[in-house]
């Protein structure tokens, strides 16, 4: 009697908490597209909004307009969107595929092997903006099944992956200072300006594919949201409840390590923001709060911060310099609460 009594009030928290999610996702998205207008607005020239929005939907009528908001200033919402994107959505994947808060694309290798071949590209095979944005892809995917290779052990420990993926990045980053010292002047100076990693650098093909691939990519992760829901579970009762374990892992580990790669070859590294985005919208969302919710949140930090850089600050910056600033004190905090609670491995 006790369990037929508490059905419905099981399934009435289960409606509430999806009600709640979706609303906070919906005004997430909200929040995110009127940055992107806001980007398009503020500048050495000032548009209006209902200008913006005309320019957009091919509907204004000034030519001046049409030119700033189109060709100057579109592409650089673009990126911001679609980078805070694919970051929030990979982040979201990575630390609850792995079950670790610390395993993020920032700190397990992905985002140090695509930087490692964008700046080899850069630095030593004087490559165009197209192979630096192929080459930090390439980078991203062949690290990534390096780093699977040596955490696998007749299956996947979270705690085993981000460890070894610490050590691969930090190995990275050392061969990555290696090869800027022995760089020319400007050759160097071009590649530290593409590591700290900036939305308004990508060229138009490169940020056409993220644009399209995001496409194809946000519903698969939609998707695979179930399979990952039933593997946080652990992969016993993953396994019992009919889930195909490792099957489901590695499509999941696919689309975050493309997500990462195609982010990082339009804008370079940008830190912080998929470490930062799922816990900011679950924390807004609560337990139903998915890989949607994460990715609008990454959005929201990567327009917001590159507004601060670019139209604050008293000198214009890098949008990674103020995710950095953001993101460095949560790191901290992070840190001395995983060791407090034991949640590390």
């Amino acid at each position: 009697m006790a369990t037929t009594l508490n059905i419905p009030l099981v399934r009435s928290g289960r409606q509430h908490r999806r009600r709640r999610a979706a609303a906070v996702t919906a005004a997430l998205a909200v929040v995110a597209l009127c940055l992107v207008v806001v980007t398009m607005m503020v500048g050495s020239y000032y548009v209006s909004p209902v200008d913006v929005i005309s320019s957009v939907l091919g509907i204004g009528s000034d030519p001046t307009n049409d030119f700033i908001v189109r060709d100057l200033r579109l592409p650089t919402a673009s990126a911001g969107l679609g980078v805070g994107i694919a970051l929030g959505m990979s982040g979201f994947v990575f630390q609850k595929l792995l079950g670790n808060p610390l395993a993020s694309p920032d700190f397990v290798g992905v985002s140090s092997g695509a930087s490692l071949f964008a700046v080899t590209s850069i630095v030593i095979l004087d490559a165009s903006s197209t192979r630096i944005s192929g080459s930090a892809l390439i980078g991203a995917v062949l690290t990534s099944f390096l780093i699977y290779l040596l955490a696998w052990r007749g299956g996947i420990s979270g705690y085993r992956f981000v460890l070894i993926g610490i050590a691969v990045s930090q190995f990275m980053v050392s061969i990555i200072g290696y090869i800027v010292s022995r760089a020319q002047i400007y050759e160097a100076r071009e590649a530290m300006a593409w590591l700290v990693g900036t939305v308004g650098q990508a060229g138009a093909g490169e940020l056409r594919t993220l644009l399209v691939a995001l496409l194809v990519l946000v519903p698969l992760a939609l998707a695979l949201e179930r399979p990952l829901r039933t593997l946080e579970l652990g992969d016993d009762t993953a396994r019992a409840l009919g889930s195909r374990v490792e099957a489901s892992r590695l499509a999941l580990l696919a689309v975050s390590i493309v997500l990462v790669g195609l982010s990082v070859a339009v804008a370079g590294p940008i830190m912080f923001v998929a470490l930062i985005a799922g816990p900011i919208a679950q924390r807004l969302a609560g337990s139903a709060g998915g890989v949607l919710a994460a990715g609008l949140v990454g959005a929201i930090i990567v327009l917001g911060a590159d507004l601060v850089a670019q139209q604050v600050l008293p000198t214009s910056l890098p949008t990674g310099v103020v995710t950095g600033i953001i993101g460095a004190p949560y790191l901290l905090w992070l840190l001395a609460t995983v060791n407090r609670e034991g949640r590390g491995g």
